[in-house]
């Protein structure tokens, strides 16, 4: 009986869901991209020295002040109050009108991604040797030329797992969504489930397709990950013209081997 109604549940509202899938991959996979921007752009004002010059000083203090609120705010309240908050409060100040859905969504989700991507961005350029932001100064280059040419590139190769595991979080958490009416995968469930009155057998279906979801996406990206960690074997030519002097290198993986 209960996969017959597994059946009969799917066999009803197989597009609304998969519609629902959609929506839930279009705003977490955006939202992902836009937050990591937020925190490089954080990490990259967060770190210019500071300025000799006191009105500089001063406005650096409160710059670091609001995104340090921003941070706080956004990292220590749940999505869900938040897109509460985000879309009532549009809708107080506009009179009653409201966002549309999937914008709303996308800024949402992003700007709480950013205050987590700022800390793993923060983590990401601390880890980095100093001697290389003092090399980038040495031979002329500003912050903003040390960050994007030296630092970010590194930082981005040392974060992706952190990325990675971001974006799979956010597949999960658009369920909250539902609060505000957007359209995603629990939306959807939790429609049909009060079409078909099968409660049990749309979630359990729907567990099913985010169980599918984040496990497709987080092997894609490990993938990828090993696919930017490039050959395990290279040679140091250590004479061009004797090939004796070749020095070959194998290096050790993640597993030790």
């Amino acid at each position: 009986m209960f996969f017959e109604t597994i059946a009969k549940v799917w066999q009803t509202g197989w597009r609304q869901l998969f519609i629902g899938v959609g929506n839930t991959l279009l705003i977490s996979l955006i939202s992902t991209i836009i937050g990591l921007l937020i925190g490089l752009l954080i990490g990259i004002i967060r770190t210019i020295p500071q300025s000799k010059n006191p009105v500089l000083k001063v406005v650096k203090k409160i710059v670091n002040v609001i995104l340090s609120i921003y941070i706080e705010v956004f990292r220590g309240t749940p999505m869900m109050v938040q897109a509460r908050v985000i879309d009532w409060g549009y809708a107080f100040i506009a009179g009653g009108q409201t966002l549309p859905l999937i914008p709303s969504a996308l800024f949402i989700v992003s700007i709480n991604t950013g205050a987590y991507m700022a800390e793993i961005v923060r983590g990401g350029i601390i880890s980095i040797d100093k001697g290389q932001f003092e090399g980038a100064q040495a031979i002329g280059m500003n912050h903003f030329q040390t960050m994007v040419y030296v630092v970010i590139p590194q930082v981005l190769r040392n974060i992706l797992p952190s990325i990675s595991n971001e974006f799979v979080i956010n597949i999960k958490d658009t369920s909250v969504l539902n609060v505000i009416g957007v359209a995603e995968l629990f939306y959807q469930a939790t429609v049909l489930s009060k079409l078909t009155f099968e409660i049990f057998a749309t979630y359990a279906i729907i567990s099913v397709m985010y169980l599918i979801m984040t496990f497709t996406i987080t092997r894609l990206l490990r993938l990828f990950e090993k696919l930017l960690e490039g050959k395990n074997t290279y040679t140091i030519m250590g004479s061009q013209s004797d090939p004796k002097a070749e020095i070959h290198i194998k290096s050790e993986g993640r597993d030790g081997n």
